[in-house]
């Protein structure tokens, strides 16, 4: 049963491959889809304004990039800002225990893949969510900065996602921190070639900071982000007919 459920959604993800099909089975995902953004935003209604923190799955607690997610995340949570990442291990993990044992909000996206990661145990709340463009719509809706640590694949797909939103305007020009000079060497250099052959702008350099100081991350997102906007941590009123109350706000209650 456990094998099926896995086969499931594995192939419920690839509907996007397969083409054209039945009239009913693009409504019933349609439906799935709704319900499932219904489900997130219902979920992650109180959480407050949100960093949200990129980074790989695979780094172990004994990295050094382990380590400095969890400065970052401790750094954020005493800025005020609830740490927001993908639910998961790794730097995921590290930013959101960072928040946790500083005393700050900590929450996650967990995605349901076919391999079951799971959600670390530094959330105070979080969604499993079982589509990945789902996944980085909520990753993005909350938050007001995005600090990209050391990652792969799925941390470039973030990163590039967030900077596309930002520079044609769909979201405001919130700060993205790369973090990590020397890993990241090569992108930048990639980036600064994009910007030499004018398949971007020389302006759009400017939502790009590169750091490898966790005091200039909090000092960036500070200028940019808390004083730019305004910034003041605000309380949604809950709605009795909704069942929403304060006292399960930043519990992992639906």
């Amino acid at each position: 049963m456990k094998a099926d459920k896995k086969i499931k959604l594995s192939r419920d993800e690839s509907l996007f491959v397969r083409g054209p099909l039945s009239r009913l089975k693009e409504l019933n995902f349609a439906f799935k889809v709704f319900y499932n953004f219904i489900k997130a935003f219902r979920k992650m209604h109180f959480i407050g304004p949100c960093v949200t923190v990129f980074g790989s799955a695979r780094f172990t607690n004994d990295s050094e990039h382990y380590k400095n997610a969890e400065k970052i995340g401790a750094a954020l949570a005493k800025t005020g800002f609830t740490v927001m990442t993908g639910g998961g291990p790794g730097i995921m993990e590290a930013a959101n225990k960072g928040a946790f044992e500083a005393g700050g909000h900590s929450v996650g996206c967990n995605i349901i893949l076919p391999f079951e990661q799971k959600p670390n145990p530094y959330l105070h709340k979080w969604i499993d969510i079982p589509y990945f463009f789902l996944r980085k719509v909520i990753l993005v809706k909350y938050s007001y900065a995005f600090v990209v640590m050391p990652g792969g694949i799925g941390t470039l797909d973030e990163l590039f996602e967030a900077l596309t939103l930002i520079q044609t305007k769909v979201i405001k020009d919130f700060p993205v921190v790369i973090f990590d000079s020397e890993y990241h060497k090569e992108l930048c250099e990639h980036i600064q070639l994009m910007v030499k052959n004018e398949s971007i702008s020389q302006e759009d350099m400017k939502l790009l900071f590169v750091t490898d100081s966790v005091e200039d991350v909090i000092k960036h997102i500070e200028t940019y982000s808390i004083k730019k906007f305004g910034l003041v941590k605000k309380q949604v009123k809950p709605k009795w007919w909704l069942g929403e109350s304060f006292n399960k706000s930043i519990s992992n209650e639906s």
